[in-house]
């Protein structure tokens, strides 16, 4: 499967056994198509219960023997709704409709480098000897289901079979890295791939108010139901004592008279009747209140990255909201926090340090945002220009360092030296002098540059030899071992001879380990360089010691003779290996450590402490290790030294995990510490679920480590379920679509790893600072204007609706309305439609930059403040209130008045023109008070309802349109004749004064009693938080970063020449202290598969005994 000249040839003729029938390639991320749309749409809109409730109503409406409203009242509003709703949710839907298809060529792809794999393959290829192929992220599985573990087959050639492992398969969402080419044979596609196993199913999301919503509808239906019954039970009262008195002169059928049966349909007319307390009409607005907060967030210049040219974007319309009520974010760590780059940025050698921060951060205080970062103290980069060989991409602050180079300071020339010879890079140099490193992670490239930079180049290798240019002069090392990193070890070492024939050790690793292994005369340089250490650590570096021992040559031959006879046993071979690595390792002198910036997105130390404020936990779920994850947390300020515990879950059994655990909620204290979670399966098992989210909650922060993107999914649901509160989940990987699905708000951030992210989330923009300013202002604004638009909703219908119910006492139980059919139909619709809206749309209770800089005023969304039940309650009480104001004092009014000339003026019209006024008013009034931020908008709207309601009202008691529509409108001059008397303007007045003072008093007395918590920010003399906001300096802890993303394997691929190109005309002029092993032969796939030690398809070597989980993320940080 790897003869090159073969494969050339496009004769691959290769019969692959499998079950599984073959898939269309096209990933489905919509929930609609066209033909599914309308039914599906349909069935979720009417799970709603208030449309559902409104289409039996227009369904009884058609029964003439029991309504008295004209169909149209009903159906209008219900097909708005439908209708606008439809086409929300299929302009949402419609970004989503299919991820871009790959073309299968006989199930075989040609991938090039950096290509982005769209299916599971089988490596047949590559331009890497040996088959070797690099990826982005390793991922080994089983198909077709959602673990990530191995996979099993069986490859089918000229009648031989070969078994087909894990390490021989290639997944969708890999990235082809440092290889130029391969051959692959499709055996997943589409949905049945790897990753879209782990990535669950589209559904529907629903905010909290969307279903506090539902609760409460009902409760207004059966608040109906009541009314109902009660008016019903009056009217047959009233019928028996009163009405049957007049059965005779009434031409009713025969079924009709009868006192039960005519309560039985008064309660059905009342059911019409008072429909509008149920309010359809408020799904309308809600829509369209989303619609334009999701707008608001797409034209956000603020969220805008304009080096991508990437805006911000609201995916979806139905969350808005619920932005601000997030209470745990659970966010990826590489690509969401980081940006993958690492920068050899300071150094320490022989005790004296080097370097310094490209620029540091000074926080300076403003009244318009949270913060203004400006440069201070920058040092001019070093120039380099000495160096043919630099990399013009490299960037150090400190020339003493390139001085002290130049006049060949030993300690520091060795320092260098060993960065160029203690690593695993592969070096590829396609042109003269233009060096790309091959690192299997970015610590080591990395290192590797810096000693390029400076003046030691590391050029090439084979098996046996390192070859550097050392200030322009070549020099080639005998490599003769390495020793390789283990997680265990935490280091990593080389044994070379130099051309002098002097024998090296060359060691870097974590210091802790390290410097119990140093000679005790460098006792006193230890201590130095730990202080530098500790400085380093403080700024959140990844930080590396590096040490050296000069070897006898008789010492080594022995040593050397234990190596191989250790490398050859069957029984315990790793124990025996690491006893003779330690053996050698000892009595090592400190040369100095390094310090590497891990790259944090901007502004997200920031952001993070912002959030903290805010109350918002944020918990870390990555696939990396431990260390990586810790030292992440430390550089982004999600840990810090004040917290003062770790917990750290590590146990391999449940009854472990359980255990743990129990000791923690018993013992620990609460206050400032963390969760440091290093997650295995058992931690997630459902007997354990309770005791690990009561543990977990207590702490301030929670790191899962090495957690598959389902297990990712898995920690949301917990806390989704346990918790019950509002969850954000954020990554920019398809390793992370699985928990963006699962959480209430999936946000995408649009980076290096493909856009399966985003077009699983909700929401995305390209950086995560954006999430401050998304959760913050936006959701927070969202939250605010919903829960106000959703209180005065509930007012306004209740005031609107009951006064059907108080005249009903009054008018016989007859079911007559107060109000006329149009002025019913055009309440909710026309006349206080836009008003609302524009509160719900653009008012604001403090602006954007006090919203930054006071993060706690986020705190009343999270506790659901501002709308839940007992606000209902309140609002709807005082519709109640309204509306039996609004008729009882018309009503005693026009039981007595009379017009200016004397004659009576209390017909039915001129008091339902009255009421209906006052009521309108009324309405306005209460909006105008209950508006934070008056706009010009708010104005034109509230002004012109008022004026739209006088024009139609005039309008529709004109003698022209009653010439056109005589039965429909035959009440003359009714609005003309009644407003133009001033017992009624009296009457409109004092309504409205009677209807508002009460509530002005009941908010003057409670504002000073129990103010709220923007009122009480807004009396505070102080200034922003922002000593909380300020990186807090670590400078007492320490810890080695060393190769946190390295892997064990690669020393021993090395040595093997497995991953040593064929020399080239650029690099077959270089000398060679030795020459290669040999020409580098074909190999089968059943040759791979026999060595003793197995190396998988992305060249890392998967030992038999190490039963470790490898997830998606292990090479994210590559």
């Amino acid at each position: 499967a790897n003869d090159r000249d073969y494969n050339e040839r496009f004769k691959l003729l290769l019969f692959f056994i499998c079950v599984i029938s073959p898939q269309d390639n096209r990933i489905k991320t919509a929930k609609y198509n066209v033909f599914t749309f309308l039914p599906i749409n349909l069935f979720e809109q009417f799970q709603r219960f208030a449309n559902a409730y409104f289409l039996v109503l227009l369904i009884l409406q058609l029964i003439p023997e029991i309504s008295s409203l004209s169909w149209f009242t009903t159906i209008v509003p219900l097909v708005l709704v439908l209708a606008i709703t439809a086409v929300k949710d299929a302009t949402d839907d419609y970004v989503r409709i299919y991820s871009c298809p790959i073309h299968l060529a006989h199930t075989i792809l040609s991938i090039s480098s950096l290509c982005c794999l769209q299916a599971d393959l089988l490596l047949l290829s590559s331009s890497e000897p040996y088959g070797l192929c690099y990826i982005e992220t390793e991922v080994i599985c089983e198909p077709p289901n959602n673990k990530l573990d191995k996979f099993t087959g069986t490859l089918y050639w000229k009648d031989n079979k070969y078994p087909l492992d894990n390490e021989k398969m290639l997944l969708r969402g890999c990235v082809l890295r440092n290889t130029e080419w391969c051959f692959g044979l499709v055996i997943f596609a589409g949905l049945q791939t790897k990753l879209m196993q782990n990535c669950g199913r589209t559904t529907f999301k629903r905010t909290s108010i969307d279903k506090l919503m539902n609760t409460l509808v009902l409760w207004i239906f059966g608040f109906l139901i009541c009314m109902g019954i009660i008016l019903a039970i009056g009217n047959t009262i009233w019928e028996q004592k009163v009405g049957s008195n007049f059965w005779e002169y009434l031409q009713w059928k025969e079924l009709t008279i009868n006192a039960v049966f005519s309560g039985f349909l008064t309660f059905w007319s009342y059911v019409i009747i008072l429909n509008t307390v149920v309010p359809i009409s408020l799904y309308v607005s809600v829509e369209v209140l989303r619609l334009g907060h999701s707008y608001f967030i797409n034209w956000d210049r603020r969220m805008y990255y304009s080096r991508k040219d990437t805006p911000a974007e609201a995916r979806t319309t139905t969350l808005n909201e619920e932005l601000g009520q997030v209470e745990f974010i659970f966010s990826d760590k590489t690509g969401t926090l980081t940006q993958n780059i690492m920068v050899f940025n300071k150094c320490s050698i022989n005790g004296k340090t080097y370097g310094t921060l490209e620029h540091f951060l000074l926080y300076i205080h403003t009244y318009r945002q949270v913060g203004i970062f400006i440069d201070g103290c920058k040092t001019p980069c070093v120039d380099f220009s000495f160096n043919p060989l630099m990399d013009r991409k490299f960037r150090f602050h400190d020339s003493s360092l390139v001085e002290a180079i130049k006049l060949e300071e030993p300690l520091v020339q060795e320092f260098f030296r060993l960065l160029a010879l203690c690593h695993t890079v592969m070096p590829e140099e396609r042109n003269e002098g233009e060096l790309v490193y091959q690192a299997q992670s970015p610590d080591e490239g990395a290192l590797v540059t810096a000693a390029r930079n400076f003046g030691f180049v590391f050029r090439s290798r084979t098996p046996e030899t390192i070859t550097l240019y050392e200030m322009g002069q070549a020099v080639t090392y005998q490599l003769l071992a390495i020793l390789d990193f283990n997680n265990v070890r935490k280091r990593m070492s080389v044994i070379v001879r130099n051309p002098k024939g002097q024998l090296k050790l060359y060691s870097k690793g974590a210091d802790t380990i390290l410097f119990d292994r140093l000679d005790p005369s460098n006792e006193e340089l230890m201590f130095t360089t730990s202080e530098h250490l500790n400085e380093f650590a403080g700024e959140g570096l990844r930080t590396l010691a590096l040490v050296y021992k000069d070897l006898d040559e008789d010492v080594f031959d022995e040593w050397m003779k234990k190596l191989l006879f250790a490398s050859t046993t069957l029984e315990n071979r790793e124990e025996k290996l690491g006893a003779l690595y330690e053996e050698i390792e000892q009595g090592m002198l400190l040369l100095g450590a390094t310090a590497i910036e891990d790259k944090l997105q901007e502004g997200v130390p920031e952001t993070i402490a912002c959030l903290t404020l805010a109350n918002i936990k944020i918990w870390v779920l990555t696939g990396d290790k431990l260390e990586t994850a810790m030292n992440i947390g430390y550089s982004c300020n999600i840990l810090r030294d004040d917290m003062n515990e770790v917990f750290i879950i590590s146990g391999h059994t449940m009854l472990e995990v359980q255990q743990e655990l129990r000791e923690n909620r018993r013992t620990q204290q609460r206050q400032n510490q963390f969760v440091c979670c290093y997650l295995k399966a058992h931690a997630l098992e459902a007997d354990l679920e309770q005791i690990l989210v009561d543990v977990a909650c207590l702490c301030k922060t929670v790191i899962c480590c090495r957690v598959t993107p389902l297990q990712k999914a898995l920690v949301v649901e917990l806390i989704k379920r346990h918790k019950r509160a509002v969850t954000l989940a954020i990554g920019d990987g398809a390793n992370d679509v699985s928990m963006i699905k699962t959480a209430h708000i999936g946000v995408g951030i649009s980076g290096q790893e493909g856009m399966q992210a985003v077009l699983a989330s909700d929401y995305s923009f390209a950086q995560f600072r954006y999430l401050q300013r998304l959760l913050l202002v936006h959701g927070r604004w969202s939250y605010h204007r919903m829960c106000n638009f959703l209180c005065y909703f509930f007012y306004k219908n209740f005031a609107f609706t009951l006064v059907h119910f108080w005249y009903g006492f009054l008018c016989g139980f007859s079911a007559q309305t107060v109000y006329d059919q149009w002025f019913i139909t055009l309440f909710n619709i026309v006349y206080t439609s836009l008003p609302v809206l524009a509160m719900g749309l653009f008012d604001q209770d403090v602006n954007e930059q006090y919203s930054l800089r006071y993060p706690n005023l986020y705190r009343p969304g999270q506790l659901n403040q501002l709308f839940n039940k007992r606000k209902f309650f309140t609002c709807t009480l005082q519709g109640v209130c309204t509306s039996f104001i609004l008729f009882f004092i018309s009503y005693g009014a026009f039981m007595t008045a009379v017009r200016d000339d004397g004659a009576h003026i209390s017909d039915q019209q001129a008091f339902a023109v009255t009421i209906a006024t006052s009521l309108v008013i009324v309405s306005s009034v209460q909006i105008g008070l209950d508006t934070n931020y008056w706009t010009a908008v708010n104005h034109f709207f509230i002004w012109g309802s008022l004026a739209v309601y006088f024009a139609i009202l005039f309008a529709m008691h004109s003698d022209g349109i009653f010439t056109i529509f005589p039965n429909q409108f035959p009440f003359i001059g009714t609005a003309r004749n009644s407003l133009n008397q001033k017992i009624v303007w009296l009457v409109i007045l004092l309504t409205t004064v009677v209807c508002i003072m009460p509530m002005v008093a009941v908010r003057f007395i409670k504002a000073d009693l129990y103010p709220t918590q923007t009122a009480k920010q807004a009396t505070r003399r102080q200034g922003p938080q922002e000593q909380n906001l300020r990186r807090v300096r670590r400078t007492s802890s320490r810890r080695s970063a060393y190769a946190f993303a390295h892997q064990q394997g690669y020393g021993e691929l090395i040595t093997s020449g497995k991953n040593m190109k064929v020399p080239t005309s650029s690099t077959s002029t270089y000398p060679l202290s030795s020459p290669a092993r040999g020409p580098i032969g074909t190999r089968s796939v059943t040759d791979t598969t026999r060595d003793q030690t197995e190396t998988n398809s992305s060249g890392f070597r998967r030992e038999s005994d190490q039963n470790q989980e490898v997830t998606v993320e292990d090479l994210e940080a590559r």
